[in-house]
């Protein structure tokens, strides 16, 4: 029996989703919507009662400055969010969604549960409880030993 690590799993699953999410979106959407923008957008989303930062979505989605960044320039230069300065720090830059990407929000959001539904399918909701432990202690152990470096 062929070695199995958990690494290269985790990996495989991850593109397995974004392809079955890529291709469960609207076509047309697609082209401004693939990647990290689409995560973006839906956590911008789910978030709008809040002021998001850019350093907000480092944490969120466990990436450097300097890709947290590059995305949010490419997303600007695409017309889905605009930097909104913040009248109590002129130094912070609030993260708001454009009318062009709420639309796109809306629509996945409508998506979002299907997809999430097609996922999960199969699982009790005490395995999924589990698995989520799982997943966070998996991300405990990495975030620890990137401390190390």
């Amino acid at each position: 029996m062929k070695k199995k690590y958990v690494g290269m799993e985790i990996r495989a699953l991850d593109n397995l989703i974004k392809r079955f999410i890529d291709n469960s979106i609207n076509r047309e959407r697609l082209v401004q919507v693939t990647g990290s923008n689409g995560w973006i957008i839906g956590y911008l989303w789910e978030n709008r009662e809040k002021d998001i930062y850019q350093k907000d979505l480092e944490s969120e989605f466990h990436v450097t400055r300097s890709t947290a960044s590059k995305v949010v320039n490419l997303m600007v230069e695409k017309g889905l969010i605009i930097r909104e300065n913040v009248h109590t720090d002129a130094r912070l830059k609030k993260l708001v969604l454009t009318e062009k990407a709420i639309k796109m929000a809306e629509e996945m959001e409508e998506g979002h549960e299907r997809i999430e539904r097609q996922i999960i399918k199969g699982f009790s909701k005490e395995e999924l409880k589990q698995f989520y432990s799982y997943l966070e202690r998996l991300k405990k152990n990495v975030e620890q030993e990137e401390q190390v470096w």
